[in-house]
C-alpha cells in the first residue's frame, strides 16, 4: 500500500479511537502518554513532508509562499512557521532529527533546539562547524530531557551565545543588531500584541521617545493624569506612528493612510485590512481627520466611492488650528501630536472649516467619540469641552487648554 493509503488507514484508526468513561487513572495516564508520542511523531512526519513540498516547489507552482500554502491547508500561522523552521533545521542537525523520529520530543522542543543553534551561530564571530553544532544540540537536548520547557531551552541557548561571542570576539548581546526582532499578531479579541527584542542603541531611542511622549499630563480639572503607565506608553506609541505618518510636519496630510472598507448595505460591518472588523463608533472616529481613507464597497468588495480629500483638514486650516488652539484642547499635548477633529462630525454632515474644527491628541479624540466628552464652539469662536456626567454631574463647560486662565464664572454660550 502506498503512503497515502497508509495514512488513510491510520487516520481512520485514530478517528475510531474510543476511551471509556469509566477508565482507570492508570489507563488514562498510559493513553495520554501514547497520544503525546503519537502527536510528536505526526509533527515529525509533517515537518518531513513540508521539506518535500519545499523541495518540489509545490507552493511556488501555485503562486504562493510555502507558509501561505500550509495556512490554506488548515494550519495556524504559528504552526506553519514552526514546521518550516524544523524542516530547514533538520538538514543540518541529524541528531535532533533522530530524536524527533523516535517520537521522544515535541515539535515545540525541536523548534526551540533548532532556533537555539541558529542563535548561537549568529552570536559567534566564526561559522559553526559540524562538531560545534553537535555539541550545542547535545547540550540543549540534555536540557529537554531534564524537563526544560522550550522557553528554558531558549534561555540556555542565549547563555551559550554569550559564551560563543566572548570566545570568538563577537559582539555582546546588548549591542548585536542581528538579534533584533519585533513580532506582532492579532489576538482573539481583535487586539494587536507586540513583542520586541532590541539592542542597546535602538532600545535607547525607544526609551527616550517613551520618556518624552508618555509624560503624565493633568486632567482638564487639574487633577493628576488618570492614565496608567501602560496606557501612557501605548498612547506614546500611537503618537510616534502619527508623527511618522506626517514626516514630522504637523501641518501636512499623512503620508500613508489606513484603508477602511465599508459595505454600502451594512456599514456596521466596516473593517480594516490588517486588524479586521471595527465598530460603527470607531468608524465615526476614523472619518475625522486621521490617517484613514474610507472606501464604500459593494457586495463583491469593489469600491463604489472613496472618501473625499475635503474630509481632511488641509495645510492652511491645520496652521489656523495650531495658531488658535496651540495644543490639544483637552490635555495640552503639543499641536504636532494632534489630529483635527470635526465638532459636528464629518459623518453627520459637518464641514471642514475652522469654526467646525479643533485640535485633539489621539487619546483625547477617543474620549470625545467613546467616553462621553463633547466639544462645542463658543460665541468667542474658541472650542469648549463638556465633560460627561461621571466626571462632572453638572457638565459645566471647560475652556480649551490654552485658555484656562479665563474666569469660568463667565462662560460663553454655545454657538
Amino acid at each position: 500500500m502506498g503512503a497515502s493509503g497508509d495514512l488513510t488507514t491510520i487516520t481512520d484508526s485514530v478517528r475510531d479511537l474510543h476511551f471509556a468513561d469509566d477508565m482507570s487513572g492508570r489507563a488514562a495516564f498510559d493513553a495520554m502518554t501514547a497520544l503525546v508520542t503519537l502527536r510528536n511523531l505526526i509533527d515529525h512526519h509533517a515537518a518531513t513532508v513540508v521539506g518535500h513540498l519545499d523541495r518540489l516547489g509545490v507552493a511556488r507552482d501555485h503562486g504562493r509562499k510555502l507558509s501561505e500554502l500550509l495556512i490554506v491547508m488548515g494550519l495556524a500561522p504559528a504552526v506553519a512557521s514552526r514546521l518550516i523552521r524544523i524542516a530547514t533545521a533538520r538538514a543540518q542537525l541529524p541528531t535532533l532529527g533522530a530524536h524527533a523520529a523516535d517520537g521522544a520530543i515535541s515539535a515545540e522542543h525541536v523548534d526551540a533546539v533548532g532556533k537555539g543553534v541558529d542563535h548561537v551561530g549568529k552570536r559567534s564571530a566564526e561559522p559553526l562547524d559540524d562538531v560545534a553544532r553537535l555539541n550545542i544540540v547535545t547540550e540543549l537536548l540534555a536540557q529537554f530531557f531534564s524537563g526544560a520547557t522550550p522557553a528554558d531551552i531558549g534561555k540556555r541557548a542565549r547563555r551559550l551565545g554569550n559564551q560563543a561571542a566572548a570566545d570568538t570576539g563577537g559582539l555582546p548581546a546588548s549591542e548585536d543588531r542581528n538579534l533584533n526582532a519585533l513580532v506582532h499578531d492579532v489576538d482573539g479579541d481583535g487586539r494587536l500584541q507586540v513583542r520586541a527584542d532590541l539592542n542597546t542603541e535602538v532600545g535607547e531611542k525607544f526609551s527616550a521617545a517613551m520618556e518624552e511622549l508618555a509624560a503624565p499630563r493633568p486632567e482638564p480639572d487639574g487633577s493628576p493624569d488618570a492614565r496608567s503607565t501602560e496606557r501612557r506608553h501605548a498612547d506614546a506609541l500611537e503618537a510616534l506612528l502619527d508623527i511618522a505618518a506626517r514626516s514630522g510636519d504637523a501641518a501636512s496630510a499623512p503620508r500613508h493612510q489606513m484603508l477602511v472598507s465599508v459595505p454600502a448595505d451594512t456599514p456596521d460591518l466596516a473593517e480594516l485590512p490588517f486588524m479586521g472588523s471595527i465598530s460603527e463608533a470607531m468608524l465615526r472616529t476614523l472619518t475625522c481627520d486621521t490617517t484613514a481613507t474610507v472606501a464604500i464597497v459593494d457586495g463583491e468588495a469593489v469600491p463604489m466611492e472613496m472618501s473625499k480629500d475635503k474630509r481632511l483638514f488641509p495645510a492652511y486650516l491645520r496652521k489656523a488650528l495650531h495658531k488658535r488652539d496651540q495644543c490639544c484642547i483637552k490635555c495640552g499635548v503639543a499641536a504636532s501630536r494632534c489630529q483635527g477633529h470635526h465638532i459636528v462630525h464629518w459623518a453627520d454632515g459637518g464641514i471642514t472649516v475652522l469654526d467646525n474644527g479643533c485640535l485633539l491628541c489621539p487619546s483625547c479624540h477617543a474620549d470625545i467619540h467613546h467616553n462621553g466628552w463633547q466639544v462645542i464652539m463658543g460665541h468667542d469662536r474658541h472650542p469648549w469641552l463638556i465633560p460627561p456626567v461621571a466626571v462632572d454631574p453638572h457638565r459645566r463647560p471647560i475652556p480649551a487648554y490654552n485658555r484656562r486662565t479665563l474666569n469660568l464664572d463667565n462662560l460663553p454660550a454655545a454657538a
